[in-house]
């Protein structure tokens, strides 16, 4: 029996709190704390009822780190889930280090300030350092390494579905279906359909600073950079059929780099529609995807996060998404001295997704395994004091929990692979 701390109430975090709701023997207890209590407080009266889970809500300013100690020492909750922007990973993690506290995630650090002058400089070291222009790491949260060894505490990075399950499939397939991995592709498939002309499925300035950024892949030991969606394939992906996908920069590549030894290339693909295309470059062209503030009317706004004001709130497209997402890793390597091919996948349908827990199935791919990565913790099948991700940990319960709980995966041994 444990109790949770749970900061954040988007999209993802309602499906995350909804499956605690449902392992009712796990999450016995969970407060549910945002910045706007008001819907903490609207998730709690539609749940209550329904689960044994006992819920209560607080409202909490999660930049500010006085402010998350004093509710962690009022709550004492056994685990902290960071479920809200990744902007506030270390102020989080910084709180729970002080409180004495596990610590868990589902996206890397991103400063939110992109033109402080400290971040600037530290930022431009770390591009020079690995050879690209832009990136998103894990550097700031691994630097807490130490402290939380010597603390006794574990910190669980990335638990979301890219990162997480992604990273969950590839120790699987080096634990069970290979002596040696060589190459690894992430395939991210959303082959959805919202009926609006543009929206993003996933908050909308990190998706679009996302997919705006240069790709990067790792291959032979060292980055390769490309300009933004420069490397097109075409992929038939099993219940969504055939769809144009585009290389990125994804921040799993970087710890599977150092965890997956003697992998000589690792790559991430996700699928764009060309109307998303076509509207993010019109709009990257006008400037509205700038995180640059400027003045407006005598005050200072930056453009993409007036941009997210504009576009459909990601939460409200549960009723109107049709269609299945096909997220997964396709393997190359050896096996017994013979060559070997796998592709470990999971196919969810956007409709059964807002049935279940009123979400589209982006939402549902990370809050799973959000609330899997804390079960993991708080029964202690994954306990080591430090800073990891995914992949470190035995992948065998995750994998077992991802069938039971309502992402299923599925391996074929002759996967076509991308070129």
């Amino acid at each position: 029996m444990s109790k949770v701390l749970i900061i954040g109430c988007g999209g993802v975090a309602s499906v995350a709190i909804h499956k605690c709701c449902q392992n009712s023997d796990v999450f016995e207890e969970i407060c549910i704390a945002s910045r706007t209590k008001s819907k903490c407080d609207a998730l709690k009266e539609k749940l209550e009822g329904t689960t044994k889970t006992k819920i209560t809500t607080r409202q909490v300013d999660a930049d500010k780190v006085d402010e998350l100690i004093a509710l962690i020492r009022e709550v004492q909750p056994d685990l902290v889930m960071n479920i809200a922007l990744p902007y506030q990973d270390l102020t989080i993690m910084d709180a729970c280090l002080a409180c004495g506290v596990n610590y868990m995630d589902t996206a890397n650090y991103e400063p939110e300030d992109l033109n402080d002058p400290e971040w600037r400089a530290q930022y431009e070291k770390r591009c020079k350092e690995q050879g690209f222009s832009a990136y998103f790491d894990y550097s700031y949260q691994w630097a807490y390494k130490e402290k939380f060894e010597k603390a006794g505490l574990t910190a669980l990075l990335g638990s979301g579905f890219d990162p997480g399950v992604t990273q969950a499939y590839c120790a699987y397939a080096q634990k069970h279906l290979f002596d040696q991995i060589d190459t690894i592709d992430i395939l991210d498939c959303n082959g959805g359909d919202h009926g609006y002309p543009f929206a993003t499925n996933f908050n909308p300035e990190i998706n679009l600073r996302e997919v705006s950024a240069p790709g990067s892949y790792w291959e032979n030991g060292h980055w390769v950079e490309i300009p933004a969606m420069s490397i097109k394939r075409e992929y038939n992906f099993d219940q969504v059929g055939q769809k144009d996908m585009y290389l990125l920069h994804h921040e799993e590549i970087e710890s599977l780099a150092k965890n997956i030894p003697g992998v000589q290339r690792i790559r991430f693909f996700m699928t764009f529609g060309q109307s998303y295309l076509t509207h993010m470059k019109c709009l990257e062209n006008v400037g509205m995807l700038s995180t640059e503030p400027i003045e407006f009317e005598g005050q200072q706004i930056v453009p993409i996060q007036f941009l997210k004001a504009l576009l459909p709130d990601p939460a409200t497209l549960g009723p109107r998404t049709v269609g299945k997402t096909n997220i997964g890793c396709i393997f190359t390597g050896k096996k017994d001295g013979q060559q070997k091919t796998a592709y470990i996948y999971n196919v969810c349908d956007h409709q059964e997704c807002y049935a279940e827990v009123g979400s589209q199935a982006i939402s549902y791919t990370t809050g799973v395994p959000a609330m899997i990565g804390a079960m993991m913790l708080l029964t202690g099948k994954w306990n080591k004091p430090g800073v990891y991700t995914v992949e470190e940990f035995d992948p065998d319960p995750y994998m077992d929990a991802l069938n039971q709980w309502g992402l299923p995966w599925q391996i074929c041994d002759h996967p076509a692979l991308v070129d």
